[in-house]
């Protein structure tokens, strides 16, 4: 696999709090990685049987022919460059890394643009040799990602700039150059199991909790046993330590008839929390129909 300098670095945050890294065969990740998340546990996959770290743990098997031996959702980051480009199925590729990957947890890859200037100039003198390669354009890059279960993708160029006839030439010949795409070799991508508002939410409680929310809320909106679902409401509220804000965004993420669901949340309410709920859920916008909800 060619070695891309480390530039999938430049999407982690200040907001990234990192515990468990799966680097897939990129090792030059390994050390940039350890500076950044001292405490967190870095695995590596790889087949070349000379690489070998300190403080790593390394696994020895070809990713694109064996099943990762870990548990769902263990990863808070999957990272490797081009890890798409010598596969047999990307799609299965892309969806497999997803599940070893928490919900509030991204992937961090790269990949060659068929569009690039480089690329093109081979095409036009019959040279090019990629017949083993799988090349990508952005667009059906991140039709891939969102096929297989991201929620959300960001992207950026790494750029090699072409000589300006040439440049010129392609876009005579009919070749749009949106974004600069035609300059950019490589694009790198962050793929988000999660909205980042969804991930908020999600990495406060655990998933046993969540889900207990959300069936509540879904009994509550839909007038199942009312009084008793408002009163497992408010007993999952104050065991769990949930507060205001948190259910007003949780309510807004998952309940649908959110009138009727504050109408009888009231009605069997003697909580001073309902009002608070309601009045944060009114100061957001519904935007998708651009009106306030209330």
């Amino acid at each position: 696999m060619e070695e891309i300098k480390p530039s999938l670095m430049n999407f982690i945050t200040g907001e990234d709090f990192f515990y468990k890294i799966l680097v897939v065969e990129s090792a030059t990740y390994l050390e940039p990685l350890r500076e950044k998340f001292p405490a967190a546990e870095i695995f590596f996959v790889t087949t070349n049987e000379d690489l070998t770290f300190p403080d790593v743990k390394t696994f020895l098997l070809d990713y694109r022919e064996e099943r990762l031996p870990f548990a769902e959702e263990f990863f808070d980051v999957i990272i490797g460059d081009l890890t798409l480009e010598v596969v047999t199925n990307p799609q299965d590729i892309a969806a497999g890394f997803s599940t070893f990957i928490k919900q509030t947890g991204c992937w961090l890859t790269s990949f060659r643009n068929i569009r690039h200037w480089k690329v093109l100039e081979k095409l036009m003198r019959g040279a090019f040799g990629g017949i083993v390669s799988r090349l990508y354009t952005r667009t059906e890059f991140e039709r891939l990602l969102y096929a297989s279960f991201y929620k959300e993708v960001k992207t950026l160029p790494l750029k090699k700039k072409s000589p300006p006839e040439l440049l010129e030439r392609l876009i005579t010949c009919g070749f749009d150059n949106f974004d600069d795409d035609l300059q950019t070799e490589f694009w790198l991508v962050r793929a988000s199991r999660s909205m980042p508002e969804l991930a908020l939410l999600k990495s406060m409680f655990s998933k046993e909790i969540r889900a207990d929310l959300s069936r509540i809320l879904h009994r509550i909106e839909y007038d199942i046993e009312l009084e008793d679902s408002v009163k497992d409401f408010w007993k999952l509220f104050d065991a769990a330590g949930i507060f205001p804000d948190y259910a007003a965004e949780f309510i807004r993420s998952v309940v649908i008839h959110r009138e009727n669901f504050y109408k009888n949340l009231r009605k069997y309410s003697a909580r001073a929390e309902v009002e608070e709920i309601i009045a944060e859920t009114e100061s957001l916008y519904d935007f998708d129909n651009g009106n306030r909800l209330f």
